[in-house]
């Protein structure tokens, strides 16, 4: 059997700095920076410009580990940077110049990730590093399951014993802190396994990182499995040590995430609906969170819906929306496939990954909803939306017609998973041609990348954008083919 395991972490390791961005403007670039360290030691200074050392804040100490942030800005500057551990990180932090920003997902896979070869794993880390070189990127976006972290299910004798058991059983089953102290410190070691990798790390210390989850930085499948199971003590135990493993090293806070500690990015001050918004000249960036507030039935939840309206109309005047949907937003017909499924018998096992999709049948409402809330932002506040999806593991791109402006979708999926078979994205390009339009008259549509003839591709891949004076152009780098044309957005 496979091991699904974490590979050990040395208990003097450093790790970090990793960047994440926190917006900014014309004049400075506001960050922070995580370093985690073995409890008790003395960590280098952070200096930015050869500035004095800033003060860390900590976060959390878990494990033997404790995880520091240190909140700090930079000069709008296309050559700013700061020192640590004796090195100095370059980071171009000018965004009223022109910018360039990468795009990422599916940073693993669901069966022996860490036991790959890093030269093969990190194969695009690698070349993306290369392009920062040439050129600098100035924010890093993730759209998602930036780890694979389904080998949870095997961190604990109790969980899997709870795995194997009865509903009944499952239902009625206690959450121990013994399980929980094992759920929690998979969750964190797993980052650090990936994050801590040369080819990861080297590029989450120089470009600051915004990043927003999906299901498997949780288990597969969260929030669309069965009521029941979402319900039961165990899961919701373990989901709550992936949002506190979620706080801790994707928004670099700490781990209660609560209204005192969530960074003011986060919308929701209670921490119901992780969503988030950063503001930058002529930029803003926006992530719902389709995690968080799940069930089979909803995707965004109350939190989410209250927020994400107020978030997107209240958007700095003039500004282009990049939008983070971890699921694509625009996508073929999924209705026929889980009509067709629900007659086969044992089919129903797929189920789930089928209501991950907002093109679901069991989410078409509140798709229609979406849908219609974008295009509102878009013409009555005059906005241009380009949306970020990741999840499929293929690259592909779309437009939702609105009666009024053209809204881009450019999915980007994986960076490191491996590519589906070629006969995987014939179906899924079958099911494109067929079509769907939820909304009259506003025609949703997947189209090839530039230059390709299928609607998918299936190659490992991730997304630039470039900014050039007001024009915004994308282009895809797949692995084994190369990059595609400029595609004008």
């Amino acid at each position: 059997m496979t091991d699904r395991k974490a590979k050990i972490i040395k208990g003097n390791d450093l790790f970090g700095p990793f960047l994440f961005a926190r917006g900014g403007d014309d004049r400075v670039s506001k960050l922070a920076a995580l370093v985690v360290a073995p409890e008790g030691m003395e960590i280098p200074e952070l200096r930015p410009m050869g500035t004095a050392a800033v003060s860390p804040v900590e976060l959390a100490t878990l494990f033997g580990r404790t995880y520091w942030r240190f909140d700090f800005d930079l000069p709008a500057k296309p050559d700013a940077y700061y020192h640590f551990d004796g090195e100095t990180f370059t980071v171009f932090s000018d965004f009223s110049s022109d910018i360039r920003i990468g795009f990422v997902s599916c940073n693993g896979q669901e069966e022996g990730d860490l036991d790959r070869p890093l030269e093969d794993r990190n194969a695009l880390w690698t070349d993306l590093g290369r392009e920062h070189q040439n050129r600098p990127f100035a924010l890093l976006l993730h759209g998602g399951d930036q780890i694979y972290a389904d080998g949870v299910w095997e961190c604990h004798p109790d969980i899997v014993r709870w795995t194997k058991a009865r509903r009944r059983t499952k239902q009625s089953s206690a959450f121990s802190e013994d399980m929980r102290d094992a759920v929690l410190k998979f969750y964190l070691d797993h980052y650090l396994a990936i994050y801590g990798q040369p080819q990861i790390s080297h590029m989450l210390a120089r470009v600051p990182s915004l990043m927003m989850w999906d299901d498997h930085d949780i288990f597969d499948g969260w929030g669309s499995h069965k009521k029941w199971f979402q319900g039961s003590e165990v899961a919701r135990g373990m989901f709550a040590c992936a949002r506190a493993a979620f706080c801790l090293m994707q928004l670099a806070a700490s781990p209660d995430g609560s209204d005192k500690t969530l960074p003011d990015m986060v919308l929701d001050r209670a921490g119901k609906s992780l969503a988030w918004k950063v503001e930058y000249p002529g930029i803003s960036l926006v992530a719902p969170d389709l995690r968080s507030e799940r069930t089979p039935n909803d995707i965004m939840g109350d939190h989410g819906w209250r927020d994400l309206p107020v978030a997107l109309e209240t958007v700095s005047k003039g500004n282009r929306i990049l939008l983070m949907s971890s699921v694509p937003v625009i996508g073929p017909r999924l209705s026929l496939v889980e009509m067709f499924l629900h007659m086969l018998p044992r089919a129903q096992k797929y189920e789930d990954d089928l209501r991950d999709q907002w093109q679901s049948r069991w989410h078409r409402r509140e798709w229609c909803r979406f849908l219609e809330l974008l295009e509102r932002i878009a013409n009555d506040h005059d906005h241009d939306i380009t949306i970020l999806s990741g999840e499929i593991h293929v690259a592909t791109r779309g437009t939702f017609e609105t009666q009024g402006k053209t809204i881009h979708q450019l999915v980007a999926s994986g960076i490191s998973h491996t590519a589906p078979p070629v006969a995987f994205a014939r179906c899924l390009g079958l099911l494109a041609w067929i079509g769907d339009n939820p909304l009259p008259d506003r025609p949703t549509k997947l189209k090839p990348l530039p230059g390709r003839i299928g609607t998918y591709c299936a190659a490992r891949n991730y997304l630039t954008l470039d900014r050039k004076g007001q024009n915004w152009d994308a282009n895809w780098h797949l692995e084994g083919i190369g990059w595609t044309a400029d595609l004008t957005i």
